[in-house]
């Protein structure tokens, strides 16, 4: 399918609001290319390569609101389409808290497009899982994986005067291997707009490492541990309360940055003072979309500076109540960390929990961001600088906010699943009971 220049994008957004007879219409263009390879017990299972356009337009009176949906252009379409969207607003109930449609906005000119990814095809996707089989075959090991590639555009358009158009690629790859008995099992990710980048041979003989060694784990009794997170690891944790920053639920009582008498923890020192969280869509690593959902610009923001709550998320009605700048949620997120490798911190530790990634993961209680999951697919026991065994998985009950109160020491960030998060050392992490899950 060809991607749609923003000329072309322009045009039909154009057109479709040359029809309107609405206070206000806004419309979402997007479409693209997604191709995939699945494989399991050393067998590609299924691949495939799919194509799609899509079309919404949303038509406003007062505040009232409609949306229609189509995937065909031809002109009587785009038309009926609009009739629909101001047929449904019509018959729609008031949104008392409607806010009227953007104007003109500025934004970044980011870089999330990559051609060798766009170019990706069945061949390349039959050799990258070739690479990850093959080895696992080799080894009498059991290797289940998939690979995800997106090559499409995106663009929004407005009544008012708003026009944005973006385009963008991304592949993903995560891999999970076993031992013949199923009693090891390692586990790898990787994830870049330019496929270039990814090594899937490599990704997966860590994680064939990994389940050759944790195929005999011994029991350690629950309690309070220091631990390794590894990025996959942490990712999870953090991605949840980076997702918990929206300055309603503190203001309304219901987030961890709430305080008693309708106050927030905005600007109060809540982390460790090297816990530096921002993110930036020019970040070369891991480049994003220059807008967010509603036509919002994104930019540079810090979320947490020295440990201390530097910004929150407002939706455009909760910012002009308040009366305060529109920060929309990022797209990603970047914590800064150290120069040391995975390896190195566990050469630094003395006795610890090296942790592969968390699964399972359920909120316990918001205001305190407490949370319990699992670990699994390698979980190792360290002792004087070195791995000395595997270990049976545990339940964890932690939150990030305290976890990054006990913070030891952060290694190198990686990316991982569209983040750059470092491998983290965490003193005093709860382990609330053991699970059979390998």
């Amino acid at each position: 399918m060809k991607i749609l220049t923003k000329e072309e994008a322009k045009k039909i957004i154009d057109k479709v609001l040359a029809y309107s007879k609405a206070d206000e219409m806004s419309v979402n263009l997007n479409g693209g290319r997604t191709g995939n390879i699945r494989y399991a017990r050393n067998t590609v299972s299924t691949s495939g390569e799919s194509e799609n356009q899509s079309l919404a337009v949303t038509a406003v009176f007062g505040k009232k609101s409609g949306t229609a949906t189509i995937n065909e252009f031809d002109d009587a379409s785009l038309e009926k389409t609009v009739r629909r969207a101001e047929e449904i607003a019509r018959l729609a109930p008031e949104n008392s808290e409607y806010m009227p449609m953007l104007g003109p906005q500025t934004y970044l000119n980011t870089n999330t497009f990559s051609e060798n990814t766009a170019k990706i095809d069945p061949n390349l996707r039959a050799k990258a899982a070739l690479d990850s089989i093959m080895p696992c075959r080799e080894n009498k090991l059991t290797a289940a994986g998939y690979m995800e590639d997106t090559a499409g555009y995106s663009a929004m358009g407005n009544s008012k005067g708003l026009f944005v158009y973006n385009k963008a690629t991304q592949v993903d790859f995560t891999i999970t291997v076993r031992t013949d008995d199923g009693l090891g099992s390692g586990y790898g990710i990787q994830d870049f707009n330019d496929v270039s980048l990814l090594n899937t041979k490599k990704v997966t003989e860590v994680a064939m490492q990994k389940a050759k060694a944790s195929a005999s784990a011994q029991a350690l009794e629950p309690g309070k541990y220091t631990v390794i997170l590894e990025p996959a690891a942490a990712v999870d944790l953090l991605q949840n309360m980076m997702r918990s920053m929206d300055a309603r639920n503190a203001d309304e009582g219901r987030s961890f940055l709430s305080k008693k008498g309708g106050e927030t923890k905005l600007g109060e020192k809540l982390f460790d003072e090297r816990v530096n969280i921002y993110s930036d869509p020019m970040n070369e690593e891991i480049p994003g979309s220059p807008f967010s959902g509603d036509g919002r610009p994104q930019e540079k923001i810090y979320w947490i500076e020295n440990g201390i709550v530097k910004n929150m998320t407002y939706s455009r009605f909760w910012a002009d109540k308040k009366g305060v700048k529109a920060t929309p949620p990022p797209n990603s997120f970047i914590m800064a960390g150290g120069t040391k490798s995975l390896a190195d911190l566990i050469k630094g530790t003395d006795k610890g929990i090296l942790v592969t990634r968390l699964w399972y993961i359920r909120a316990v209680d918001p205001q305190t961001l407490l949370y319990t999951g699992l670990t699994r697919d390698g979980t190792f026991y360290i002792e004087n600088g070195k791995i000395k065994f595997p270990v049976k998985n545990f339940r964890f009950n932690e939150s990030p906010v305290i976890m990054l109160n006990n913070l030891e020491e952060m290694g190198k960030p990686v990316r991982i699943t569209g983040n750059l998060v470092p491998p983290l050392k965490i003193r005093d992490f709860t382990f609330s009971s053991l699970s059979d899950a390998v």
